[in-house]
């Protein structure tokens, strides 16, 4: 059993459906990453999960306890980094942080060396005397992973935890995340950017119209859209190329020349790559770059829902 098991889970508002009936098992020490456009229905279910919303039918269990019956006892082992900016602009980054702490139940030593533990992993310690309307939008957001991981929670809900931040911020709560993954914590990461999910995501979750289109580990999700793979080849001088001699290698399905490219598009059941090289290296050229273009997972996202 997960240590997140949602069963056929619905949220209507009147007539709309925002979650349509969604089964998930989340393993524990996983980054399990959930991606979708815009209204998909990630952030409700987020919302469900940590019992900030009720949820029409169907069934949600946190290491093994009913979020229905026992969502006092569940709230004690979870952490949430929300979509919003949940931080009192009036406070320090301490009494912010202290805040979150002492709700959590946290008292005397063991607050306080729990806030600079808080705030030396998120990279705020030298700050934390100064007002959180002070702080850059990327401060803010690591400022609201310091509030959610204050009570050393098992698992961690991160809801686009990197929206509208410099790139050095993104990259300091990428690496965050994968830190407190090392030390045990199992992580929910709903995001809208394709290379993050890439760089962090053990398996993901794709939601479109709030049903999960497609599961799996990030390998399983690119083999589901393609059963060819595309070689870039760069030479000296294409044109000194007889190209007719690769069309008849086995498993090659199309050529076209970009510039001083050759791409090869093959089947993926086919392994040809020594023959293709054979051939090229037969040929009066000279090769200068060589490397398959990787399916991704914005290619994945795009096939299966046709957003951006």
């Amino acid at each position: 059993m997960g240590v997140i098991e949602i069963k056929d889970l619905v949220k209507k508002y009147d007539d709309n459906i925002a979650v349509d009936n969604i089964n998930l098992s989340i393993e524990e020490g996983e980054i399990y990453g959930i991606l979708g456009p815009n209204g998909a229905g990630k952030s409700t279910t987020i919302s469900i999960v940590c019992s900030l919303l009720r949820p029409s039918s169907g069934e949600v269990k946190i290491l093994g306890e009913d979020i229905k019956r026992n969502s006092l006892k569940i709230k004690k082992f979870l952490g949430l980094v929300p979509q919003s900016i949940a931080v009192y602009s009036d406070f320090t980054a301490y009494e912010n942080v202290k805040f979150f702490g002492e709700l959590y139940g946290l008292r005397g030593n063991k607050l306080k060396e729990s806030i600079e533990k808080s705030l030396e992993f998120t990279g705020l310690l030298e700050v934390k005397n100064k007002k959180a309307k002070e702080f850059s939008g990327g401060m803010l957001r690591r400022l609201n992973i310091a509030c959610a991981i204050i009570h050393n929670p098992k698992i961690l809900i991160m809801d686009e935890p990197t929206v509208g931040i410099d790139p050095q911020s993104r990259n300091h709560i990428m690496q965050s995340v994968k830190e407190l993954n090392k030390q045990g914590v199992t992580i929910v990461y709903t995001t809208h950017y394709m290379e993050e999910a890439e760089a962090l995501c053990s398996k993901i979750a794709i939601i479109d119209k709030g049903k999960i289109i497609v599961e799996g580990s990030k390998e399983e999700l690119k083999d589901m859209v393609s059963d060819k793979r595309t070689l870039n080849i760069g030479l000296d001088d294409i044109y000194k190329m007889n190209i007719e001699a690769l069309r008849n290698i086995e498993g090659v399905l199309d050529i076209n020349i970009d510039e001083n490219n050759l791409i090869i598009t093959s089947s993926k059941d086919v392994n040809n790559l020594d023959k293709i090289i054979k051939v090229v290296s037969e040929q009066n050229v000279k090769i200068t770059d060589l490397g398959f273009k990787e399916i991704t997972l914005e290619t994945v996202f795009l096939s299966l829902t046709g957003k951006n």
